[in-house]
């Protein structure tokens, strides 16, 4: 196997490195001190007859080894392992060298296309197998929001992005090595197995942060598959140690992300037909509502393409993973036709449009197009005559149902057969255990429904059936 096909290793040492604080017996220390050797071997090209360094007086090349890994990893530059360079080594890392004599992406590789194929070949038992999707998913829509990319998922056939689940040896001559240690590895663009990623099943996987969260490390996986290498920028999504992000609403690329993957294929290109990019936020005016206000309601949420849109008045919010801050808008400078104060809002992912509802109508927008033949009459959906309007909706892109919420009652759609199903209304509190009777607005994302009443949003876990989250209706805006 040549240099160049070496895959980029996700190596994780939580369960070596975590076991053993710095205080403790002088085997414990020899221990540590073995790590430390392995690190720099491995990410910064320690040649390998340098033994037992810790112990030798004349240790001019391993000061020198430890100096360059505190430089590139944004840490004091003192020669030493002093705690805080020790705490960064026992942190889950990539395995990719950070310095040494080969890359792992000669002549920067990069797709020479800019529609891309990915395949799921197969899933971990650690998730249901829409989270896994959704997280895919979502990793990939990080590259594509701020590049000319795009990406559809094929299920049989050869696609340029195969990703893979698997123990031990499968296939590649890079074997996995149990719990811990190897992560995930993807290979840099090209023919074959080049930009496929394979992620290693004995970990425990899960989509927050309580184990290892499939989003995060696919992000930065696919980044490589993409064509990315390591920064040294600690905030980037592309640092080689493994950072989990607590709040995954605030998630987000750093520029620095930015600049690489533009680097290779440009900033995105959009026309007014297929995209919602604006020219600039609206300042706020007197009387629009405070973003960061305590009290802060929604009248509708809804994703699209990728984005989460929070509805308030006559205004609304846009929450990208490019950036931080939200964008803020007026509503009818994207939809001049449409009204202010709706009541609800769901995106169908594959009809590519989004539903808005206020009182008996709704209309159906394509991007920034409002579609032709709206506003339609709600009834013609299927709601008895008693019902004058919507209070929320979603759609499960996975199960093709979409859910409205009325008062404490809710409805479901088939969005296959475009069908009210029977046995509906259902009591709210049945089958949304601690959810509040009286919904505001709701939207799916990572798996979870987020329910919003007033100034408070519930994180509701559909498979365990109960709210795993209580949170401000605003921390999606970083709040």
């Amino acid at each position: 196997m040549e240099m160049r096909n070496l895959p980029v290793l996700l190596l994780l040492c939580v369960a070596v490195c975590s076991a053993y604080p710095l205080d403790r017996a002088a085997k414990d220390k020899d221990d540590s001190m073995d790590l430390v050797q392995q690190y720099l071997e491995n990410y910064y090209n320690l040649e390998k007859d340098v033994k037992l360094f810790v112990r030798r007086k004349d240790s001019g090349p391993v000061v020198k080894k430890i100096q360059e890994m505190q430089r590139f990893l944004g840490l004091e530059v003192t020669g030493k392992l002093d705690s805080d360079t020790l705490e960064v080594i026992r942190k889950p890392r990539c395995g990719v060298p950070d310095i040494g004599h080969f890359s792992t992406f000669p002549g920067m590789p990069k797709w020479r296309k800019t529609h891309l194929t990915y395949r799921i070949m197969n899933y971990t038992l650690d998730l249901p197998r829409d989270v896994v999707d959704s997280a895919i998913e979502k990793a990939l829509t990080v590259w594509e929001e701020v590049t000319p990319l795009t990406f559809s998922r094929i299920n049989e056939g050869e696609a340029d992005i195969m990703i893979t689940f698997a123990v031990r040896e499968h296939g590649d001559f890079i074997p996995f090595d149990g719990p811990g240690k190897v992560l995930a590895h993807a290979y840099a663009p090209g023919p074959g197995i080049h930009g496929d990623a394979h992620f290693d099943d004995d970990e425990k996987w899960t989509k927050n942060t309580s184990g290892i969260n499939l989003f995060l490390v696919a992000a930065h996986e696919l980044g490589h598959s993409l064509g990315l290498q390591h920064s040294t920028n600690s905030e980037a999504l592309m640092y080689p140690v493994y950072n989990p992000v607590t709040d995954l609403a605030r998630f987000h690329l750093s520029q620095d992300d930015v600049n690489g993957i533009q680097s290779l294929y440009g900033p995105p290109t959009a026309s007014p037909d297929d995209s919602v990019v604006p020219t600039e936020s609206v300042p706020p005016e007197p009387g629009t509502p405070a973003t960061c206000d305590p009290a802060l309601s929604f009248d509708a949420v809804s994703t699209l393409r990728g984005e989460i849109l929070f509805f308030k008045d006559r205004h609304f919010w846009r929450k990208s993973f490019r950036t931080l801050v939200p964008e803020f808008h007026l509503i009818s400078s994207f939809w001049p036709s449409l009204p202010s104060g709706i009541d609800a809002a769901y995106e169908v992912i594959s009809k590519d449009r989004v539903f808005i509802f206020k009182g008996n109508q709704f209309w159906a927008i394509r991007g920034r197009e409002v579609q032709a033949g709206y506003p339609r009459d709600i009834h013609t959906l299927g709601f008895p005559s008693t019902i004058r309007k919507i209070d929320a909706a979603f759609s499960d892109k996975e199960k093709k149902k979409t859910y409205f919420f009325v008062e404490d009652k809710y409805w479901r759609f088939d969005e296959k057969r475009q069908s009210m199903e029977p046995g509906f209304p259902k009591q709210i509190v049945e089958d949304f255990p601690g959810v509040d009777p009286e919904v505001d607005a709701v939207f799916e994302a990572f798996g979870f429904y987020y329910f919003f009443s007033g100034s408070s949003q519930l994180e509701f876990d559909p498979n365990a059936k109960k709210v795993t989250h209580v949170l401000k209706s605003n921390s999606w805006l970083n709040c």
